[in-house]
């Protein structure tokens, strides 16, 4: 057997950085540009202070929302993945209240807005269940992003050919077992760039919870907005933030999908 390296997401990936930098180069032209025509006085200066205290050597507001963000993150996609995998399963392995329950939620979740979901969990659930607004953010996030996380996980699942299961159980391996074993390092490294791409989606989403009062990277930049009218320069620098943490989450995928699936189709070999 003869496994051929397959290198043109690779080349791909290096033909597109140049029209990346071409593309941020036109937008903050047109941005510097339309500012300039609308009379706006730019003030670089202060932006250090916003995101480092140099006097108390401490992080400024623009990082500590940073960190609120990182870390809504984080639990946000712990629990969408174990909603994702369960809803998948239910909807795979489930019986008919399962799979009726699977559906009922997915389709309560995708059609309607993050923004009222976000609201009714903190507003309505938050007082019922105690959550304070930060894990009614989480809880919000991890229930809309899970919805479409368990259909990725399905259509990876069943992507795996049904003998596989089959087989596995005729060799005594439970379910769980096959799971395991025989199905999750198959479906892992079809699954890692759809989900890196809902990661992505995640952190953006993540912005949202300042309309809850919860104080991540969006809420303090309107705050600093609102109080010292550095419009431009401020969500620039956010927009540059949030930029430079995806395009981490999207090198960190790239790599792993290479080590991980770097192997081409297999042929035959003399």
């Amino acid at each position: 057997m003869i496994f051929k390296l397959d290198n043109s997401s690779r080349a791909r990936a290096r033909r597109a950085w140049p029209a990346f930098v071409l593309t941020l180069v036109l937008m903050a032209y047109l941005v510097l540009r339309g500012a300039a025509q609308s009379g706006y006085q730019w003030d670089w200066s202060r932006l250090p202070d916003f995101l480092w205290n140099w006097a108390d050597l401490k992080p400024g507001p623009l990082l500590r929302g940073l960190w609120v963000t990182i870390q809504v993150t984080v639990w946000a996609f712990i629990l969408t993945f174990l909603l994702g995998l369960i809803t998948a399963l239910a909807r795979l392995l489930g019986g008919p209240t399962a799979r009726g329950l699977a559906w009922v939620y997915l389709e309560l979740i995708r059609n309607t807005p993050l923004m009222v979901q976000l609201f009714v969990m903190y507003f309505v659930l938050g007082p019922v269940l105690g959550l304070p607004r930060f894990w009614a953010a989480v809880l919000a996030l991890s229930l809309f992003e899970g919805a479409y996380l368990s259909e990725i996980i399905r259509s990876g699942l069943m992507a795996v050919q049904e003998g596989q299961w089959q087989a596995s159980w005729c060799l005594g391996l439970s379910t769980g077992q096959t799971f395991r074993h025989v199905i999750l390092p198959q479906t892992g490294p079809m699954l890692l760039p759809p989900t890196a791409s809902l990661v992505i989606s995640l952190i953006k989403d993540s912005s949202l919870v300042s309309m809850i009062a919860l104080y991540d990277l969006t809420k303090e930049v309107r705050l600093l907005v609102g109080e010292y009218y550095l419009a431009f320069e401020l969500w620039l620098c956010a927009a540059g933030i949030y930029l430079a943490l995806n395009l981490s989450i999207s090198w960190l995928a790239s790599t792993l999908d290479r080590r991980t699936g770097s192997a081409g189709p297999i042929e035959a070999g003399g």
